[in-house]
C-alpha cells in the first residue's frame, strides 16, 4: 500500500536543493552535475529526469532524495504493471497532454502517476474523471509517456475498431475508384490509418511499413532501426487503407499497378507537426505502403551531441570553418548523414553568411537558411538546382546528395571557385568517397584541389541506461570487437531489457564517425590515382580513428554493447 507524505512541500528551488542533496551524500559527482544541468537548460525537464536518461543514477537511486525535495511519493513506472481499466477510464489524449496515468485503485483511491503532482487543478480535475479520491504520485517524465504508450497499446486499441470495420464490412472487397473513395473517407479507415500514424509517433518511430501478406496486412514500426511487428488487420481493409493514405497525400487512388511517391502533413497529441513521406508500391498480394516520418520541430543535435570523438570533432570544426572546399559525408541510408550535414550549418549560421541548400527532400526547415527542393518533374534536379544556387552569391552551399557525374562535377566547381560546399555520397568509409567521386567521372586533380575532407559514419543502438548491467565478456568477444589477446579483459555493459526499452535493452543511438582530412600526402595519391585501400593505409598511418575503434571506444565507454558493434560491422570481418 502507498502511503501519502505527512507533509507536501515543493521548494522554490527544488532543483538545486536536489543537486544538493545528491551531492552531500556522494551519489553523482560533480561533473555528472554538471553535465546534467547543460542537458536541462538545453532540452529542459526537471534535474532527477536529466540525471537519469544520462546514465549517472538509477530511479530507485534517485527515489529517496526525490521524495525527500518534493515531498511526493515517487513511482517507478517501469517496475509498475498499469492496469488497462483503470487508465482507460481517462481519454489517451488527455493523459499524453497532462502527462498523468491513473495506474491502479487501492483503498478506493486511484493512485496516478503525474509529471507535476503539485498542479491541484489537474489533480481535481481527475477526481471529477475518474469519480473517486485521488492520490497523486510523482513520476518521471519519460516514465509516463512510455506507460501510457503501454496502457493504450496499439494492438488492445486497435482490436474494438476492426470489430467495427467487420461490423460495416458491406463493400469492403469493391475495387472500382467510387467505392474506394468512399471507403477510404469512411470513419473506421480513417480511424484506422489515424491510429496507425499516432501509433508510430508515440513508439518514436522513423518508417512505418503496411505489407500486405497471403491473408493478412502486416504493419511494422521501425525504432532505433529495427523492425517489429506492431498490428495485423485483414487483408479485406487494405484496398481502402491504402487509398485514405493516396487520398491525404494527393496521389492517384485508381493507379495500382505503378508505384506513386508523395507526402503530407499530421500532428501527433501534444500538436507537434510531422512531414511524412509515402512510398507506394504494388506487390503480389496488393499495395505496400512504407512511410518515413520526419518532426517539423525537431531540435536538431548540436555539434558535439553528433556522436564524434573529441579529436574528431576538432578537425569537422576545422573542415567548416573553411572559406571553400568540398566536405563530403558518407554512409548508407538511414545512417544519420542529413543530421550530420545539418548540425554543420547551425554550426556556422549567422546572419553575416548566406546559406543556401538544394535537398531531395527537405527534411528539416533551418531558420536563416534557403533551403530548395528538388522537382523532377518540372526540372529541378540537383545538378541545374546547384547551377542556379551558384548565381545566388553563396557563401555555403549544402548539396542533398551527389548522385550523378554533372552533379558531382557542378559542385567540385563550385568548391574551386571559392565556396564552402557539403554534400553526401553512399560509400562505406571515408577514402572510398574519392574513389567513388573518381568513378563518377571526375579528374583527380580535380578531386584533390577540392576535397578538404570527408567524414564516415554508422549508427549504433546505444544501452539502455535504466536496465544497463555490467559483464566480463569472453576472450571470443573481446576478439570479435578488437581487442587483442595481450590486453586484459575489459568491465563492458549491456541492457537485460526493461519496459522503458521495449525488452530490447537497448534505447536510442549515437553516430560513429571516422574523419578524413585530405592531406598534401593524400593529394598526391589521389593525383597517382591510388585505391581506396592504398588511401585507407595512408590515412591511418596518419593518425586517422576508423569507425570500428570509435565503436570500440563506445563501447569500452558503456554506451553501446558489444553485441552491437559485433552486428553493425560483422562485413567489415
Amino acid at each position: 500500500m502507498i502511503e501519502t507524505p505527512a507533509a507536501v512541500r515543493r521548494p522554490k528551488n527544488g532543483r538545486l536543493r536536489l543537486g544538493e542533496s545528491l551531492m552531500s551524500n556522494a551519489v553523482i559527482a560533480d561533473h555528472q552535475l554538471r553535465r546534467a544541468l547543460e542537458r536541462q537548460s538545453v532540452s529542459g525537464g526537471f534535474l532527477g529526469e536529466n540525471l537519469v536518461s544520462l546514465g549517472f543514477l538509477t530511479p530507485s537511486e534517485l527515489k529517496p532524495y526525490l521524495e525527500e525535495v518534493t515531498g511526493f511519493q515517487f513511482v517507478d513506472l517501469s517496475e509498475v504493471d498499469a492496469d488497462p481499466d483503470c487508465a482507460n477510464r481517462i481519454p489517451e489524449q488527455y493523459a499524453v497532454t497532462k502527462l498523468v496515468l491513473p495506474f491502479a485503485v487501492e483503498d478506493g483511491r486511484a493512485l496516478v502517476a503525474m509529471a507535476d503532482p503539485v498542479d491541484l487543478s489537474v489533480v481535481d480535475d481527475l477526481r471529477v474523471k475518474l469519480d473517486m479520491p485521488v492520490q497523486p504520485l510523482l513520476a518521471l517524465r519519460s516514465d509516463i509517456e512510455d506507460a501510457i504508450n503501454r496502457a493504450y497499446d496499439v494492438k488492445s486499441r486497435t482490436r474494438d475498431l476492426l470489430q467495427d470495420m467487420r461490423e460495416a464490412e458491406e463493400g469492403a472487397e469493391r475495387a472500382d475508384e467510387a467505392g474506394l473513395t468512399g471507403e477510404a473517407e469512411g470513419a473506421p479507415i480513417v480511424r484506422l490509418v489515424s491510429e496507425i500514424l499516432s501509433s508510430a509517433i508515440n513508439a518514436g518511430a522513423s518508417d512505418i511499413h503496411i505489407e500486405p501478406q497471403e491473408d493478412t496486412v502486416r504493419v511494422r514500426f521501425r525504432v532505433d532501426g529495427v523492425l517489429a511487428e506492431q498490428m495485423t488487420f485483414p487483408l479485406a481493409y487494405l484496398p481502402a487503407a491504402v487509398s485514405r493514405l493516396k487520398i491525404i497525400s494527393l496521389l492517384d487512388i485508381a493507379e495500382r499497378r505503378r508505384p506513386q511517391d508523395g507526402r503530407f502533413a499530421t500532428r501527433d497529441e501534444r500538436g507537434g507537426g510531422y512531414d511524412v513521406r509515402i512510398s507506394i508500391i504494388p506487390t503480389v498480394y496488393g499495395e505496400k505502403a512504407c512511410m518515413r516520418l520526419l518532426e517539423k520541430d525537431n531540435s536538431l543535435a548540436h555539434i558535439d551531441k553528433l556522436g564524434f570523438l573529441p579529436e574528431q570533432q576538432v578537425l569537422f570544426e576545422k573542415f567548416i570553418r573553411k572559406p571553400h572546399g568540398l566536405i563530403l559525408v558518407t554512409g548508407p541510408t538511414g545512417s544519420g548523414k542529413s543530421t550530420t550535414l545539418y548540425g554543420a550549418l547551425q554550426e556556422i549560421n549567422d546572419p553575416g553568411i548566406n546559406i543556401s541548400t538544394i535537398e531531395d527532400p527537405v527534411e528539416y526547415k533551418l531558420r536563416g537558411i534557403n533551403q530548395t527542393q528538388v522537382n523532377t518533374k518540372i526540372g529541378v534536379t540537383f545538378a541545374n538546382g546547384l547551377r542556379t544556387l551558384v548565381r545566388q552569391d553563396p557563401d555555403v552551399i549544402l548539396v542533398g546528395e551527389i548522385r550523378d557525374k554533372e552533379t558531382a562535377e557542378v559542385a567540385v566547381q563550385a568548391a574551386l571557385t571559392g565556396h564552402l560546399v557539403l554534400s553526401s555520397l553512399h560509400t562505406n568509409d571515408a577514402a572510398g568517397a574519392v574513389v567513388r567521386l573518381h568513378n563518377m567521372g571526375v579528374e583527380p586533380f580535380l578531386i584533390s584541389s577540392a576535397v578538404v575532407g570527408v567524414v564516415a559514419q554508422r549508427l549504433l543502438r546505444t544501452v539502455c541506461p535504466h536496465c544497463k548491467k555490467t559483464y566480463k565478456p569472453t576472450r571470443e568477444i573481446c576478439r570479435a570487437i578488437g581487442i587483442p589477446d595481450d590486453q586484459p579483459i575489459p568491465t563492458l555493459a549491456h541492457g537485460v531489457g526493461c519496459k522503458r526499452c521495449g525488452n530490447r535493452g537497448s534505447r536510442g543511438r549515437t553516430a560513429v564517425m571516422e574523419v578524413l582530412p585530405i592531406t598534401d600526402i593524400l593529394r598526391e595519391m589521389i593525383l597517382a590515382n591510388a585505391s581506396g585501400a592504398e588511401l585507407a593505409e595512408q590515412a591511418k598511418r596518419e593518425g586517422l580513428h576508423t569507425m570500428a575503434e570509435a565503436a570500440l571506444q563506445k563501447v569500452l565507454d558503456h554506451h553501446v554493447a558489444a553485441e552491437e558493434i559485433i552486428r553493425v560491422f560483422a562485413e567489415q570481418d
